[in-house]
């Protein structure tokens, strides 16, 4: 069996190479707009072939956190036109990442259920602090390579992400729930502007910012970069009017405000250069505006055109040329909370070797297998805690640490693979994990759950492994079973726990 595996490993290394000329595609589903990039790999650097952004507002009117009807017809009606696109690019380079909206939304498969079969590739539903990441490596990759420490902001529409770092390293991450659309629902409704509805807006925002006021002020950063469509409008209206040659400043952001305090009505607003698309949420995106440069003591900022898009992009060409930033995260992990390398590598090798010897079978891909992979590596970190239920504990601090590199639902599926490992196995149990992470999550439980009772076997050399839709066959060599009798009597166990996952377990 391990013979098929290097086989299996090598061949899909060099399926996975990525030359210059490649085209990868990133797809923002972003709670104001959706933004397409699809660029080609040169030398290192993205070139845009096609960029198209539209507005959708998938977060307006997400009341009791439940995505409108209307709101997710827009959504898919963009995505079918953006699909054309997409055909030219390969479906494994093609990433599509859904932020705040998305996060919130209890009902977000309505949409991401059609919106995968229209696009043919996963949604990855990310947190906000890996949003913020991901931002700040689109924006890095816009700005010179300098050593001087810049604090990144970005206003979207349901939230803000700020982020200090320094080159290509993040240092601080935060996501905070301002945006633009959800700002414009609550406190400029059906686009009325008032100094009253201002000052609520850029009170409540200011309470916000002073939340992450003692890291993110000015001392601790010597330059601000704006990096979104509303800091990007703002600074065009800036220039416009003639208040500042390049750049936002405190200054020109209050005569802003002023001068924007002059009409009762968005639509009144007559300014040339401001998109019609921008301004029904343009006076929520300046009060947010003025409460992040006063709570965080910004003089000055100026805007990149790199953002999330970008920052998805180059974060899978790191995927894509082995510099996955998830395997770094795995590996801080495991060193953090002491975890057992022996027994870690022990239950990823097994779950590696099982995963490629069914998985054409079973139809898992090198997504799943990956993620199947990680959660044996990192199946005992809860040791750290206590050895009783260790399962639990390592499941979580899986779903509750940050973990750079995974979206919500692979972090979500770790957690759960992590904590069922073990155990008795309850049918509502079962059914939550099918209804949210599909049929396969079955599959991938009774791969972890075998790969832990095998982790003190070392001599698997001889295994044999052979599946059908709906059962797994294991032969050993006959002498195998008297030299293993724990081992062999804890998979005869598994066998009732592998039917509770609708899968047969044979034993030879």
């Amino acid at each position: 069996m391990s013979k098929r595996t290097e086989s299996s490993i090598s061949k899909a290394n060099d399926t996975a190479e990525l030359p210059d000329g490649s085209l990868l595609a990133a797809l923002d589903l972003g709670s104001n707009s959706f933004h397409l990039l699809i660029g080609r790999l040169e030398h290192g650097e993205i070139k845009p072939v096609h960029t198209l952004a539209e507005k959708v507002q998938l977060g307006a009117g997400l009341n009791r956190r439940k995505l409108s009807q209307n709101a997710i017809e827009r959504g898919l009606a963009c995505l079918k036109q953006f699909a054309q696109l997409l055909k030219s690019v390969e479906p494994s380079r093609i990433r599509v990442v859904g932020t705040h909206a998305l996060r919130r939304a209890n009902n977000r498969q309505e949409f991401t259920q059609p919106a995968e079969h229209i696009l043919g590739v996963p949604i990855d539903v990310v947190y906000g602090r890996e949003e913020a990441r991901l931002i700040y490596l689109g924006v890095a990759h816009a700005l010179a390579d300098d050593e001087r420490s810049r604090l990144v902001v970005d206003i979207g529409g349901g939230s803000t992400e700020f982020i200090v770092g320094r080159r290509f390293e993040p240092t601080r991450l935060e996501s905070l729930q301002l945006g633009c659309v959800s700002y414009a629902d609550a406190y400029f409704p059906n686009g009325k502007i008032s100094k009253r509805r201002f000052c609520n807006a850029y009170e409540k925002a200011m309470i916000e910012v002073s939340h992450i006021r003692k890291h993110y002020s000015s001392k601790h950063w010597s330059e601000a970069v704006g990096s979104s469509g509303t800091l990007q409008a703002i600074e065009t209206l800036i220039r416009i009017n003639g208040w500042s040659q390049n750049g936002i400043d405190s200054t020109s952001l209050e005569r802003l405000r002023k001068s924007l305090l002059k009409y009762k009505h968005a639509d009144e607003i007559p300014w040339e250069g401001l998109n019609d698309k921008r301004r029904q949420v343009l006076a929520a995106g300046v009060a947010i505006a003025l409460a992040i440069f006063k709570g965080l003591g910004i003089e000055k900022m100026r805007t990149s055109r790199g953002a999330l898009r970008e920052g998805v992009v180059y974060d899978l060409v790191g995927r894509l040329r082995h510099e996955d930033v998830r395997e770094r995260t795995i590996g801080a992990l495991i060193a953090r909370y002491n975890a057992d390398p022996l027994a870690s590598d022990s239950v990823a090798t097994t779950v590696q070797n099982l995963s490629t010897a069914v998985g054409k079978c079973w139809r898992l891909g090198n997504r799943d297998i990956e993620l199947l992979v990680w959660a044996g590596r990192c199946h005992d970190i809860g040791v750290a805690i206590s050895q009783k239920h260790y399962n639990r504990h390592s499941a979580y601090l899986l779903e509750n640490s940050d973990l750079p590199g995974f979206s919500q639902g692979e972090q979500e599926l770790l957690a759960v693979l992590v904590n069922h490992q073990r155990g008795k196995l309850r049918k509502d149990e079962l059914n939550t994990i099918r209804i949210k992470h599909g049929d396969k999550a079955s599959k991938m439980l009774a791969i972890l759950r075998l790969a832990v009772v095998l982790k003190w076997t070392e001599d698997l050399e001889d295994l044999q492994v052979k599946a059908c839709r709906t059962s797994l066959h294991l032969c050993f060599p006959a002498q195998w079973y008297k030299d293993h009798p724990l081992t062999a009597k804890e998979l005869l166990l598994s066998s009732s726990g592998i039917k509770k996952l609708g899968l047969q377990l044979q034993l030879d």
